[in-house]
């Protein structure tokens, strides 16, 4: 398998960073790495059947 298939470039990520940063003022935990975090949901969207997904969580 291509492992950088799941994996956000670095120029990609230079574009979206300055729009994911998280709040102090926001109720819970503060993102510490919302690059693995999108990288995640970038898997779990590529990865899922194409029906009925969401009922597995």
């Amino acid at each position: 398998m291509n492992e950088q298939r799941f994996t956000v470039s670095d120029i990609l990520w230079q574009r979206l960073e300055p729009h994911l940063l998280g709040k102090v003022s926001d109720a819970g935990v503060t993102a510490k790495d919302n690059r693995m975090f999108l990288e995640a949901v970038f898997w779990r969207v590529r990865t899922a059947p194409s029906k009925g997904w969401t009922s597995a969580i």
